[in-house]
């Protein structure tokens, strides 16, 4: 190979991890799901009471990836659905939360995950009525966990009955089968990121089902963001 051809080579070799590179910045360090600020107008550390609202989806159909199981946010300023799992809250306050579930129902792995843990009073309700724990082995009704390990909060995430058609346009609306979860927690007076994800293996066609949406940010897996 002549000594052009071999810098020609070269060049188109360095571009091309260049442009690697970009992608990756962009991609997975400046990209990502978007921040959904609940922290707005509220004061930190008074125990003010924040309301967050989320929905979990049996799939959605708003992405590359429609048959991926998927959490949505709604967005306080314009309560509209937001494809993102990502959520802004202020330190020191009570967070109140509300999913609507509608997914199917999934045999938890491990009975921990179906005990309602980290919530004020240590309960959760399923339709207005007070949970401790949901046993999906006994019967068939969790579809996810809402799960922040950092702060030890666990909520499992009832479903509609096994007879329900679910809903195949995201996001839902409560015209569709589902369960609605609510449940109370402390935010930490400690800003910084806390990391939450779904603990059921949820991730169909992916080894242990802990693939795919499992692991991605904008589906079962985000941050709490908490503020000062």
């Amino acid at each position: 190979m002549s000594l052009p051809a071999r810098i020609a080579t070269l060049v188109v070799a360095f571009l091309a991890v260049a442009a690697l590179a970009v992608f990756v910045v962009l991609h997975y360090f400046l990209g990502g799901p978007p921040t959904i600020d609940y922290s707005a107008g509220v004061t930190a550390d008074t125990g003010a009471t924040v309301h967050v609202v989320l929905q979990e989806d049996p799939q959605n159909t708003v992405s590359t990836h429609p048959d991926w199981v998927s959490y949505f946010i709604q967005d306080p300023s314009t309560h509209q659905w937001v494809h993102t799992t990502v959520f802004q809250v202020p330190a020191g306050s009570r967070i109140d939360v509300t999913v609507y579930g509608y997914d199917g129902c999934t045999p938890l792995r491990n009975p921990y995950w179906g005990k309602v843990t980290g919530t004020i009073g240590g309960v959760a309700y399923v339709n207005g009525k007070p949970v401790t724990q949901l046993n999906s082995w006994s019967s068939c009704n969790v579809a996810h966990t809402f799960s922040i390990p950092g702060i030890g909060l666990n909520v499992p995430m009832a479903s509609p009955d096994l007879s329900a058609t679910l809903c195949g346009t995201s996001p839902c609306t409560t015209a569709s089968p589902h369960r609605t979860i609510t449940f109370s927690f402390n935010s930490p007076r400690v800003t910084g990121s806390y990391f939450w994800q779904c603990r059921i293996p949820c991730g169909g066609g992916f080894i242990d089902g802990f693939g795919g949406p499992m692991q991605t940010f904008g589906f079962m897996t985000g941050n709490m963001e908490v503020v000062s």
